[in-house]
């Protein structure tokens, strides 16, 4: 399959899944209580929302029509109420033109990320790629979120550590998201970002379908085509060492690195999830029995009780 129609089946996917995913109430129009024989809006309703014609509507979503304007574009996104970032994917998966097949380059973390990363000081910071595979991170990060991971296991690209596959199929990552279904959901919804970036990638396909096979709560999600945005997101941590706590996760892209990007993760000022931080890089400092080197070890933190609604 060549990239063009490679390309033109995941916009016909997609347009054809969240139509089905709303229904004549959602967007005013009337339902009649007549027996529907497709879920959601039937391809003539979302044609007269978005004012194109019912033949070129067909078309687009059967990938036999090239080219769509920005314009019709928007009027699609929103007949089918798309957020910013869906829209965004809508747009990219419509490719105008369609990029030509490249080569994408081996993702590395050169000298620059690195000082990048050190600037953050004791703040966790993992560096993720464009398949969300773990580059690089602080001791901090380490400890954070893959603590019962061998500290030097992103150096290598056949030991690394991948974020999607760790909250999917890793039960110590499963009980570490107080709310795992909301994690889980921006997980598939930034994938999902990543597929119509980078729709030539082989390894980021098999990570797909290894997910689908291997979780049925990956495909019944992925199915759903949703799509996440990389930015902040609050979240609930039930940490092993440190106890529960609330923080913010910041993903910021890196200059020049194409698909890297930095998360941080912070906590609010004076919290008890700003001590519990603290105390998680107090448990990685050198002790009189030498420094630690390896995973931290749980008999030497107490945990923070963080209190009810703190």
């Amino acid at each position: 399959m060549d990239e063009t129609t490679h390309g033109k089946s995941l916009l016909g996917e997609f347009l054809s899944t969240r139509r089905a995913q709303l229904k004549p109430a959602d967007v005013d129009l009337p339902d009649y209580g007549d027996r529907r024989r497709v879920p959601g809006l039937r391809r003539e309703e979302l044609a007269q929302l978005a004012g194109v014609s019912v033949a070129y509507y067909i078309r687009l979503e059967q990938g036999l029509s090239f080219n769509a304007s920005p314009q019709v574009l928007d009027a699609l996104a929103g007949a089918l109420r798309l957020d910013d970032a869906e829209r965004h994917h809508l747009h990219t998966l419509s490719g105008e033109p369609r990029r030509r097949r490249r080569r994408l380059p081996a993702e590395r973390v050169g000298p620059a990320v690195r000082q990048l990363v050190d600037a953050f000081g004791d703040s966790p910071v993992v560096v993720v790629g464009r398949r969300s595979d773990v580059l690089a991170w602080n001791p901090a990060g380490h400890a954070l979120i893959a603590g019962h991971l061998a500290p030097d296991s992103p150096d290598q690209a056949s030991t690394r550590p991948n974020t999607a596959r760790l909250i999917f199929l890793d039960a110590h990552t499963q009980d570490l998201y107080v709310d795992w279904t909301r994690k889980a959901r921006d997980v598939v919804g930034k994938l999902r970002q990543a597929v119509g970036e980078f729709p030539d990638d082989p390894q980021l396909a098999s990570l797909i379908g290894e997910l689908t096979m291997h979780s049925p709560q990956f495909a019944a999600l992925w199915s759903q085509h949703r799509v996440r945005a990389w930015g902040t997101a609050e979240y609930r941590m039930r940490h092993p060492l440190v106890g529960e706590l609330e923080v913010l996760q910041h993903s910021l892209p890196v200059p020049r690195e194409q698909g890297i990007r930095l998360v941080v993760t912070t906590a609010a000022a004076g919290s008890a999830s700003q001590a519990a931080l603290r105390l998680l890089n107090q448990s990685l400092r050198p002790t009189a029995e030498g420094p630690n080197t390896s995973r931290t070890d749980p008999a030497r933190v107490t945990p923070v009780t963080t209190p009810p609604h703190a």
